[in-house]
């Protein structure tokens, strides 16, 4: 399964990093983005969503 990995960081003005993740559950998602996420952000994260990445040819207003 595709996860969306979204992780807000920044002491004063929050940023985000996104990432895309290949895995069998969320703890895998989970472990992979943290191998992704940059060293420099590391020590100013306040919070991590996982997700199922949306799917756009899936997506209903989208015609075929």
């Amino acid at each position: 399964m595709r996860y969306q990995i979204t992780v807000r960081y920044g002491s004063t003005n929050h940023r985000y990093h996104i990432c895309f993740v290949e895995a069998k559950d969320a703890r895998e998602a989970l472990e992979g983005a943290a191998l992704q996420m940059p060293p420099e952000i590391v020590g100013e994260v306040d919070l991590v969503e996982v997700r199922v990445a949306p799917d756009p040819d899936t997506r209903s207003y989208i015609e075929k």
